[in-house]
């Protein structure tokens, strides 16, 4: 165990003992595993706790007298805050090297089918679901990312600062890269609309239900809700059931190659945020002391947020049906999506 400061009573130098106390690493925490990560060596501790090393209270507190972090930011409880670990070890540097490939990927993907006039063999309705709910998802996703933007501030540690901080990045850049792309390809179509978009997702009856679930995970002031509720339910219910289950089965279809490599990027983002949310939410509800009330408090966010969720994926089914060719039902890919969330809620010893 690492040492605290209410054990130690001294800030003077080797007044402590801990892991690698004698060593010229100074590392003062408990790795996972044998040896330390270089994600843990910048990430574990960076952020300081009065309940670990320091003597005196938070460096920096709020006027009401609250400190810089506090537990009540989140009605979950943990034995142990600083023991979550992120199976994807992404730091500063690690993230932004990737977000720089796929942006590379990306403008490379564009710039090579645009040249080659690619856009020309999309059949006539797909323009039309491109510029409309295409258009209309890339709200959905920077809506998300706001939320996250948000919830990051509320992580009791560096940790889930930085999983739930490089989750919203990853939601965010999509946005963008949806908004660059219809952009780009818009300039070589007769009649693009730009605009099809905002309109279908502020007054379009199919997406009002996805703007509601959005919405309600945005205006919770718990962090964790925000995490658990965005990757555990409305991923699997309705993220991957527009990206996947439509736009990467229907776009090849109608003669349209350009827009599942764009997309495809987001699958990978999603693999990476949902294991770092199962991490923390079995964190959560294995801990010995407060594992019967994070289940409940679990179980209660899954029927807010996944009875909003089936609403929204419901209210999608019509978008299925408006390309000429179908290679996949709305009634499969729903299937796959509930499979995939009870799936998920079974490793965490949860259900609908």
């Amino acid at each position: 165990m690492p040492a605290i400061s209410s054990s130690v009573g001294s800030g003077a130098a080797g007044a402590a003992q801990f892991v690698d106390s004698e060593s010229r690493r100074y590392r003062y925490f408990d790795p996972k595993g044998k040896r330390a990560t270089h994600y843990e060596d910048v990430t574990v501790d960076v952020q300081p706790d009065p309940e670990r090393y320091l003597l005196q209270d938070w460096i920096i507190s709020f006027p009401n007298g609250e400190g810089a972090y506090v537990k009540d930011s989140t009605q979950a409880k943990s034995s142990n805050w600083h023991a979550f670990r992120a199976p994807d070890q992404e730091w500063e540097r690690t993230h932004y090297q990737r977000q720089s490939r796929i942006e590379v990927m990306i403008q490379s993907v564009i710039a090579n089918a645009r040249k080659a006039g690619a856009h020309k063999e999309f059949d006539g309705a797909w323009n039309k679901i491109l510029q409309t709910h295409l258009g209309a998802w890339k709200h959905a996703e920077f809506g998300l990312g706001s939320a996250l933007m948000q919830a990051q501030r509320g992580g009791y540690t560096q940790m889930i600062n930085n999983a739930t901080l490089t989750n919203s990045s990853y939601k965010i850049r999509l946005s963008q890269d949806i908004t660059l792309y219809l952009a780009e390809i818009g300039m070589d179509i007769d009649g693009w609309d730009d605009e099809r978009g905002k309109q279908a997702w502020l007054e379009d009856d199919i997406w009002q239900g996805t703007r509601e679930a959005i919405e309600s995970i945005m205006g919770t002031n718990d962090y964790l809700e925000q995490y658990f509720a965005t990757n555990i339910l409305f991923e699997p219910l309705v993220g991957e059931l527009f990206r996947s289950g439509f736009l990467m089965q229907a776009a090849a279809a109608n003669n349209d190659f350009i827009t599942p490599p764009v997309i495809s990027a987001a699958e990978a983002d999603y693999e990476r945020n949902l294991a770092n949310t199962i991490e923390l939410s079995y964190m959560l509800v294995a801990d010995e002391k407060f594992g019967e009330h994070n289940r409940g408090l679990l179980q209660s966010w899954i029927t807010k947020h996944g009875d909003l969720a089936d609403k929204a994926a419901k209210a999608l089914q019509p978008i299925w049906s408006q390309p000429h060719s179908k290679p996949v039902s709305f009634v499969d890919s729903r299937a796959k999506s509930e499979e995939r969330v009870q799936k998920i809620l079974g490793e965490l010893g949860l259900k609908r």
